[in-house]
């Protein structure tokens, strides 16, 4: 259980993450994870990294549990969490290539909406449930998947999309069956893999660089509002509906 950093092929690494029984990260995962991508982003080795994970889905988000009973400093902790992991994915120096399957919910959509590519298999979705789940966020990374009135939807409603509509959208490269989602990954990774590794470095900063919307101040926004709902008793309301055994 945890996250994991492997090289299957050169000039490629893989980050994994593993948190039973749904992927839903405690505090220190997302910092752990964070802290992984950015260490395969500085190693002059690495050309492209693969974000993967293992179990049903790819990331149901935050520990909703770790929210329940750890008080203030476990809503501060996953915020503070969940923007490393978005930046760190954001902001490493090679691209980086997100392997989804099943549900990818709440900070699911955070990780995929900052990756550089995305590639899905058939039985993954996408949302963000946050309103059923007494939370908000993670709007500015479902905005570069799909179009503004598709987000609005979806954010309100909290409903989730299928990995075929965002290939039409164009916010997935692929859409494979599950047993064929970490070579397809790799396949793509390989052929961004053999370009030049210091103009690869250059691409992904240029094309940061020219970004109509700061991902992290724009995120930031939004936390503000995740912790207006808390303070004011909002969050423990809804939350208090949500059945022990779920996760956003």
């Amino acid at each position: 259980m945890g996250v994991s950093t492997s090289s299957p092929e050169k000039g490629i690494a893989s980050v994994t993450v593993s948190f039973p029984p749904v992927n839903a990260l405690p505090v220190d995962g997302w910092f752990a994870l964070a802290d992984a991508v950015r260490a395969a982003g500085r190693d002059p080795r690495t050309r492209c990294v693969v974000l993967a994970a293992e179990g049903r889905g790819f990331n149901a988000g935050v520990d909703i549990k770790e929210l329940q009973t750890g008080g203030p400093g476990a809503l501060i902790g996953a915020n503070r969490g969940c923007f490393e992991a978005f930046a760190a994915v954001y902001e490493c120096e090679v691209p980086v290539i997100a392997a989804v399957q099943g549900f990818c919910l709440g900070g699911g959509v955070g990780l995929a909406g900052t990756a550089d590519v995305v590639v899905a298999a058939e039985d993954a979705v996408f949302g963000l449930p946050e309103l059923d789940r007494g939370a908000l966020g993670a709007a500015t990374h479902l905005a570069r998947l799909v179009p503004p009135h598709l987000l609005r939807a979806l954010y309100f409603t909290a409903r989730t999309v299928t990995a075929a509509e965002l290939r039409a959208h164009g916010s997935v490269w692929r859409v494979v069956k599950r047993s064929e989602l970490l070579p397809a990954a790799l396949e793509l990774a390989r052929e961004i893999a053999a370009k030049d590794g210091e103009l690869l470095r250059l691409a992904k900063a240029a094309l940061n660089g020219i970004d109509p919307v700061d991902v992290r101040r724009s995120y930031r926004f939004e936390q503000g509002f995740t912790f207006e709902a808390a303070v004011s008793g909002v969050a423990d309301r809804v939350r208090g509906t949500f059945g022990r055994d779920g996760e956003a």
